[in-house]
């Protein structure tokens, strides 16, 4: 069967909303092949997942409930993929680059001896059927144009890079049950349980995101309310009552550079960046950040960059459409409260 397949990524039985965005982007290709579009659903809640993956364009849905596949396990699911990759011989395999769906794509384009491009922004299906994507390279420096090869090719795709289809209530998808590939005594790792970081934030399905870099340890002139002494203000302080409050009018996450966290301004987790976060959002509002080419590589492919910064030379502003020059303690509460007054918040 010829088809472009999406693995749809689950967590706790859902599917993780960027799942739908690699299954609009599998919708471009396999319209231009003419050939069905197919979701993987894998693991605990796979029926339900399968069903609402009908309702967002795929016309079949091939589905495994095992037990041995609720938990994310590689060696069960990447033998599951194997196989119906081979039985079945797609012309795609397509997921969003998640840190799971990355290992989950090389361990069997390794094992059906495929190719496999990552960091997917854009594609295009040739008329000979050839699919050519643009990635970027160099830390986002340079777009390069790949060409993939062999009869299935993988393909790993930027979160927001593509977007999700609408959702038809009445669409369904042909449910087709597959079995597993695995026994559970063949599967050497095991699941003792899961421990979810309190706090932690999902910058990679951001919207929009404000982020703060080192200026955000410069005394204000005059700490915003709430600070209980502004003689110890901290950096801690400027992302509480600067950002934060930005950040729930437009119903952002906050995002920091590496100089933030490394300062121990605010949590890793934040971090965007090479080494930390890479992310697509709509709009990516950048405070006190200079712009050094390791943050850029972690943003510069946002839809709409704003930059607030007092050095008018910094590199953030060559990246930006819009740059505000100035102070990030006087320029962001006032935005914060235009903001409100617009929204009505």
């Amino acid at each position: 069967m010829s088809a472009v397949f999406v693995w749809i990524e689950t967590f706790n039985g859902k599917a993780i909303p960027t799942s739908w965005e690699a299954l609009g982007a599998g919708r471009l290709i396999a319209d231009k092949l003419g050939v069905p579009l197919a979701a993987l659903v894998f693991g605990e809640g796979a029926g339900a997942v399968a069903a609402e993956a009908g309702q967002y364009g795929a016309n079949q849905a091939l589905v495994c409930e095992d037990a041995t596949l609720h938990g994310f396990r590689l060696e069960p699911y990447a033998a599951l993929l194997t196989r119906l990759v081979t039985e079945r011989q797609p012309r795609v395999v397509l997921a969003v680059g998640t840190a799971r769906a990355r290992e989950l794509l090389a361990a069997s384009a390794a094992d059906t001896d495929s190719s496999l491009l990552t960091e997917v922004i854009s594609l295009e299906v040739g008329g000979d059927g050839a699919i050519s994507v643009v990635r970027p390279v160099y830390a986002g420096k340079i777009l390069s144009e790949a060409v993939g090869s062999g009869p299935t090719q993988f393909l790993a795709v930027r979160g927001r890079a593509f977007k999700a289809p609408t959702p038809d209530a009445g669409a369904k998808a042909e449910i087709v049950a597959v079995p597993p590939a695995l026994a559970e005594a063949e599967i050497a790792t095991k699941i003792e349980g899961f421990e979810q970081e309190v706090g932690a934030v999902n910058l990679t399905d951001a919207a929009i995101i404000v982020s703060g870099g080192r200026a955000m340890a410069n005394n204000p002139k005059e700490p915003p309310p709430g600070v209980a002494d502004p003689a110890v203000w901290k950096a801690q302080d400027a992302f509480q009552h600067v950002l934060q409050p930005l950040a729930d009018v437009l119903g952002a996450a906050v995002g920091a550079s590496r100089a933030a966290v490394d300062a121990g301004y605010i949590p890793y987790a934040h971090q965007v960046g090479q080494t930390g976060k890479t992310v697509s959002p709509d709009l990516y509002i950048a405070c006190g950040i200079s712009g050094a080419i390791q943050h850029q590589a972690g943003m510069r492919t946002s839809k709409v960059i704003v930059a607030i910064n007092k050095d008018p030379e910094a590199p953030i502003f060559k990246l930006a459409r819009y740059g505000l020059v100035g102070d990030l303690f006087q320029i962001v509460p006032a935005l914060t409260a235009e903001l409100k007054k617009r929204l009505g918040k």
